[in-house]
């Protein structure tokens, strides 16, 4: 198991597969995250605007369904919750074909995910927001 977060974090994991999504959300989940589950990207929004909870990160398949594409998600997140960092997964061809004109990055992570790169990059990038809030 790894390290405990010293104030766990809270993510949501948006895969429409879910055997997938259900494995990564539980290895996160022991890796002291808070997870969420979504299967579309309407899923994500409705949980984001009911703000039960403080979501810091969103991991995305590029792939994901719903009224936005992971790329749209991504913009409209950035747009409406700009203190949620956004990861998207999905491989080089998928993340073209969906992206198009819509995004400036590509994805940050590659599926079949490794669920210990996955920990390790949210990890990272929680941990260089904290330092750019301080």
């Amino acid at each position: 198991m790894a390290d405990e977060l010293p104030d766990p974090k809270c993510l949501i994991v948006a895969d429409a597969d879910v055997l997938i999504r259900n494995a990564l959300a539980e290895y996160l989940r022991n890796c002291g995250y808070k997870v969420f589950e979504a299967a579309t990207a309407d899923e994500v929004i409705m949980a984001l605007e009911e703000g039960a909870a403080k979501i810091d990160a969103l991991l995305a398949d590029a792939e994901l369904s719903g009224r936005f594409n992971a790329f749209e998600l991504r913009k409209w997140v950035r747009d409406h919750h700009p203190d949620v960092e956004v990861v998207l997964a999905g491989s080089v061809d998928s993340a073209a074909r969906a992206a198009g004109h819509l995004c400036d990055e590509g994805p940050h992570l590659q599926r079949p995910y490794d669920p210990q790169s996955v920990a390790a990059h949210i990890k990272r990038l929680l941990a260089a927001t904290r330092r750019q809030t301080d």
